[in-house]
């Protein structure tokens, strides 16, 4: 931040693994992209959360009341509930359609 900024020829060229870089560097996407990209993460972290919550449920049921464990059961169903309500609107506003 305080360097003094000295723009070059080498320091503006795409870097390429040490290969000289062939066409521009700036290519556009289509913004289906992103879209499928961010539904990948958000149920890429779904499965993340899903692991723990699962253990937290079976350590519930079977060493704890049952009342926690149906409480924990509620929460999962929720959670998914709502990533579902997500998946649902997205395929109905047709994001995920590839054209």
């Amino acid at each position: 931040m305080l360097a003094p900024y000295r723009p070059g020829r080498t320091k503006n060229e795409t870097y390429e693994c040490g290969l000289e870089a062939r066409g521009d560097s700036w290519i556009q996407f289509r913004v289906q992209y992103y879209v499928i990209a961010l539904a990948f993460l958000i149920f890429d972290l779904e499965a993340v959360f899903l692991f723990p919550a699962a253990m937290v449920l079976r350590e519930r049921f079977v060493e704890q009341s049952l009342s926690l464990g149906l409480l924990a059961a509620v929460e999962i169903v929720l959670f998914v509930a709502i990533l579902a309500i997500g998946l649902v609107y997205a395929w109905a506003k047709k994001l995920l359609e590839w054209n």
